[in-house]
């Protein structure tokens, strides 16, 4: 499990440079401000919790459990559905999706949970 929450944390980290980058250079002029600034908000959230991933992968090595497991699957399912509602919502215009980003933000928060679960459970 740990190679694939450290994979997994690099492969989220690169998409959420591009996205990024695609924002800044791609997307500047074509969509509205508000838009816009809502795309730039998907890539950050998905950058942060690239960065949870990998101390979930990190954790994983130091003291494997289930509750560490759980945690990296809620922060996967919450980039993919609060971020990637968010890049669709603004790219696609499918301003149903919406209804999903909340979901995607507990997901986020559950998995923080989680991790303060591992870290007041790691031994010394």
């Amino acid at each position: 499990m740990v190679r694939l929450w450290l994979v997994l944390g690099g492969v989220n980290a690169f998409i959420a440079v591009a996205a990024g980058a695609f924002a800044a250079h791609g997307l500047r002029g074509k969509l509205e401000p508000r838009m816009l600034e809502v795309f730039e908000t998907a890539a950050r959230y998905q950058m942060y919790h690239a960065l949870a991933l990998l101390a979930v992968g990190w954790l994983a090595a130091r003291s494997p459990s289930p509750v560490v497991t759980a945690a990296g699957w809620c922060f996967l399912a919450g980039i993919v559905l609060f971020s990637g509602s968010l890049y669709v919502l603004t790219t696609a215009g499918l301003g149903r999706l919406g209804i999903i980003t909340p979901i995607g933000g507990t997901l986020f928060l559950a998995g923080w949970a989680l991790m303060i679960v591992a870290a007041v459970r790691l031994e010394q």
